[in-house]
């Protein structure tokens, strides 16, 4: 009896059974790890998945290489795989617990995607995001809340892979076309001998006494919701990604579209410079779709400047910080040194 006791003291065993944590001594630290069951049944599920969702997937990855408008959706699951890859001990050495709402919330997305499928009103948009759904669901279904606390954002994220609908985008983009030529008029003006007059998405110049025909217009493509849509999916990334109090994180987040919007104007005023002052030609084209390029650094190096702002605005003491390390590692359940 005393061997006993002493042996169970000799062998270190720590588990969190509130949470699902395995046994410190069999912490696992790498996907390699996994035993090929894991494998085979994340394959069959993959393959399920996608049988059941082959049009919509489809439609997404063609819109993708076809429409420049959502080309970075090809790099949000790389985002998604990076996100699930920060918090793959948490993942690897969860004991799996689960829960039946995930099944009940699959049957929900499978009855509303069919629903949208074979109902006059159904919406293709929501038979796309019906994929996000279900993974979701299929990952509380298996794995349990405390699995879908550390992988909803890779999964969420997924959503800025999916292209909005033009009856989503449309009302959005009239107003932005319209807010970019009237800034951007105000700012032509002040251009000697330049009078600029904004109609709408139309900006109609006269340059030395000789009107310019035809007039600048801001169309579609620079009303800056490509921009916005790409900028948007970054920021959160970053927000994500840079350890920072919420409030800042969220004021990060919130700031992407002011930055997009004006990237937006200065790309429509740096338009109207060039074609009235050096070539229209030089206006359009392939010309005018490196600009748009070019507002993308533009739009991070204001993103940084506000980044490093907030972090500079309030100084921690080294007392504070010691204080946020402890805490952080008493929430990822380790032990402080």
């Amino acid at each position: 009896m005393a061997e006993n006791i002493i042996q169970a003291e000799q062998t270190p065993v720590s588990t969190d059974a509130s949470r699902g944590g395995p046994t410190s001594t069999d912490s696992i630290e790498s996907w390699s790890q996994l035993s090929l069951h894991a494998y085979i049944r994340a394959l069959v599920i993959a393959i399920l998945l996608y049988f059941l969702f082959s049009k919509e997937t489809t439609d997404i990855v063609s819109r993708w290489f076809n429409d420049a408008s959502w080309s970075h959706g090809i790099l949000i699951p790389f985002f998604s795989i990076y996100f699930l890859n920060q918090t793959k001990k948490e993942i690897l050495n969860h004991r799996a617990k689960p829960s039946y709402w995930g099944l009940f919330l699959l049957v929900c997305v499978i009855l509303f995607y069919v629903f949208n499928t074979v109902s006059p009103s159904g919406y293709g948009y929501f038979r796309q995001i019906s994929i996000i759904g279900a993974l979701v669901a299929v990952v509380l279904f298996l794995g349990g809340w405390y699995l879908l606390k550390y992988t909803w954002l890779p999964v969420t994220y997924l959503v800025f892979a999916v292209p909005l609908p033009d009856y989503a985008i449309k009302p959005v983009t009239i107003p932005m076309s319209i807010w970019a030529s009237t800034a951007a008029t105000a700012i032509l003006n002040l251009v000697p001998r330049l009078e600029a007059t904004a109609n709408g998405v139309i900006i109609e110049i006269v340059y030395k006494n000789v009107p310019l025909q035809p007039g600048l217009e801001v169309a579609e493509a620079c009303s800056g919701i490509r921009l916005l849509t790409t900028f948007l999916a970054l920021g959160v990334a970053m927000a994500y990604l840079h350890y920072r109090p919420i409030w800042q994180r969220l004021t990060l987040l919130a700031s992407t579209i002011p930055i997009a919007i004006t990237c937006n104007i200065v790309r429509v005023i740096i338009t109207g410079l060039i074609h009235v002052l050096i070539d229209p030609q030089y206006a359009q084209g392939i010309y005018h779709d490196l600009l748009g390029m070019v507002m993308l650094p533009l739009a991070f190096g204001l993103y940084g400047c506000l980044a490093w702002f907030m972090s500079n605005l309030f100084i921690e003491s080294e007392e504070d910080k010691a204080a946020d390390i402890v805490i952080a590692r008493q929430n990822r359940g380790e032990s402080p040194t």
